[in-house]
């Protein structure tokens, strides 16, 4: 399951709800971990505010969410476009008050959030909509909120997952964040050694007209 090579799937149809659940179904899931992400797990003990609002897109089996409450977290939000892993997530968390699940688009969502956590969707994304991607972020998160989590520093044959280089990054996100950290992990699972950035992205003040 922790294999990069198990990610790469078809992509001859729309990257759209029924290609996701159909991933799901036949259990082609090769990004999930089984567990939460180490560079995740560290960042997330550093954050010392329990009740910030947070927000996991794509969120799939969601080991971070789960990680999260258990704790202490008290203000957790996480989408999927999929309805497997949402109706699976509805039953894992059905007495546990602190987090909310949502089937929908991401791109449809609205919130506020204090931090945004990345995690195998920006790459699930076709590199044609990224830059709608920074801009949602910049949209969903609240004054000075963070952006945290892992990008692909490698690229692949097809996709998805679709890769690309921190100098790619820097130029997509660099009209809407200001960069606190953009570095190469040391700490991913063995499979993505050296192959992984953790990002912290401050949003900046720029206003959207």
């Amino acid at each position: 399951m922790s294999d990069l090579k198990c990610c790469v799937v078809s992509c001859d149809r729309p990257l759209d709800a029924a290609y996701w659940e159909a991933q799901y179904k036949a259990k082609t899931t090769g990004w999930d971990l089984g567990k939460v992400s180490p560079p995740i797990q560290v960042y997330v003990d550093t954050v010392a505010d329990k009740n910030s609002r947070i927000l996991i897109p794509g969120c799939g089996n969601s080991y971070e969410a789960e990680y999260l409450l258990e704790h202490g977290f008290t203000n957790v939000t996480v989408i999927d476009i999929a309805p497997t892993p949402v109706a699976v997530l509805k039953e894992k968390f059905k007495n546990n008050p602190n987090i909310q699940i949502v089937l929908g688009d991401f791109f449809e969502h609205q919130g506020k959030y204090d931090l945004i956590i990345e995690q195998t969707f920006f790459c699930a994304l076709p590199p044609t909509i990224r830059e709608k991607y920074v801009w949602k972020m910049h949209q969903l998160l609240a004054e000075e909120g963070i952006l945290a989590g892992l990008l692909f520093n490698r690229t692949f044959e097809s996709g998805p997952p679709f890769g690309g280089s921190k100098e790619e990054y820097e130029k997509l996100f660099t009209d809407a964040f200001d960069f606190v950290k953009m570095d190469l992990c040391d700490n991913s699972i063995t499979p993505r050694a050296n192959s992984e950035l953790f990002i912290e992205l401050k949003k900046n003040n720029v206003i959207i007209i």
